[in-house]
């Protein structure tokens, strides 16, 4: 997950980065994208429901994106908000993971301050997700601030079982990020699988479940294929990157993606895999598609 200033202002960005995009190059881009339809597609296997994260695409506008995808094999693009989800609709797109709720990755449950707030942004969104035929909604820890582990477990705990009721209402899952603390969100404290894993026992529901960022989790803490066997049962959702450097999911990088897919398939998980990398070659589609080919595991 890319770090917000305020909140989800991101999506201010992918709008402003869109309208940009768009206004420089026109039908250029279109042309483009259309040209290189014929050669994105692929059949895949059927064994993993692909999906991809928008913010990593931001220079391209989301309708050429959801048209690539589409050719690509993909069936969803999430960390989307509602302002978003007709464009997805209109390409026969799901959104896997999406957001439109919250303070932002540094501001969550785990301080007590935040909870009113977060509970009526929340009661808010997971509705008009279920709406959308939407079951996830993505949230996160927020920073320590000096609290330590048990506390914010306690802490998130108590603000996400007062969303319960509303989850379990409309099918709605509540989906808490791991991401790594060390390199790109210091002092986040959602930041180990087994912090994650207490905090589900805390809560007690399944419509409470963790997003395992394989990026983020091979930098704190490796040994990714066996957490993964241990704990599927808590994760409803994987991201993918390159380590080092969040890039391209290829020999250039040190994780063994096709095996670790192979253990993630192995567990009986059903729902979505993202790429999440920032592509670092200039044909930035091309490197999403031979993602999505290495993650395609039978």
């Amino acid at each position: 997950m890319k770090q917000n200033q305020q909140g989800f202002s991101r999506r201010t960005a992918l709008k402003m980065a869109a309208a940009t995009s768009a206004a420089i190059v026109g039908n250029g881009l279109f042309n483009r994208i259309s040209a290189a339809e014929a050669v994105l597609e692929s059949h895949l296997k059927g064994k993993v429901n692909h999906s991809v994260c928008r913010w990593c695409y931001d220079s391209i506008p989301l309708e050429d994106l959801c048209k690539a995808a589409k050719n690509i094999g993909l069936s969803s693009i999430e960390l989307v908000g509602p302002d978003e989800w007709p464009m997805l609709k209109k390409y026969g797109l799901t959104s896997a993971l999406p957001w439109g709720a919250g303070k932002g990755i540094t501001q969550g449950f785990n301080d007590l301050k935040y909870h009113d707030e977060l509970v009526k942004s929340y009661e808010d969104i997971i509705p008009k997700a279920a709406a959308a035929g939407y079951n996830q909604i993505i949230c996160f820890s927020g920073n320590r601030n000096g609290l330590d582990d048990g506390q914010g477990i306690k802490n998130s705990a108590i603000g996400l079982k007062r969303l319960i009721n509303v989850a379990e209402k409309h099918k709605v899952t509540l989906v808490m990020e791991l991401l790594n603390s060390k390199v790109n969100h210091p002092d986040y404290q959602c930041d180990h699988t087994k912090w994650g894993v207490a905090l589900c026992d805390e809560v007690g529901s399944d419509r409470f479940k963790l997003l395992y960022d394989i990026y983020h989790m091979q930098i704190m803490e490796g040994d990714v294929i066996a957490t993964i066997k241990k704990y599927s049962k808590y994760i409803s959702h994987y991201h993918t990157g390159g380590v080092p450097g969040r890039n391209e999911i290829d020999h250039t990088q040190e994780l063994n993606y096709p095996a670790i897919m192979k253990a993630i398939v192995e567990t009986g998980f059903k729902g979505y895999v993202a790429q999440e990398f920032i592509p670092k070659r200039p044909d930035k589609l091309a490197s999403l598609k031979q993602g999505v080919q290495i993650c395609d595991v039978v």
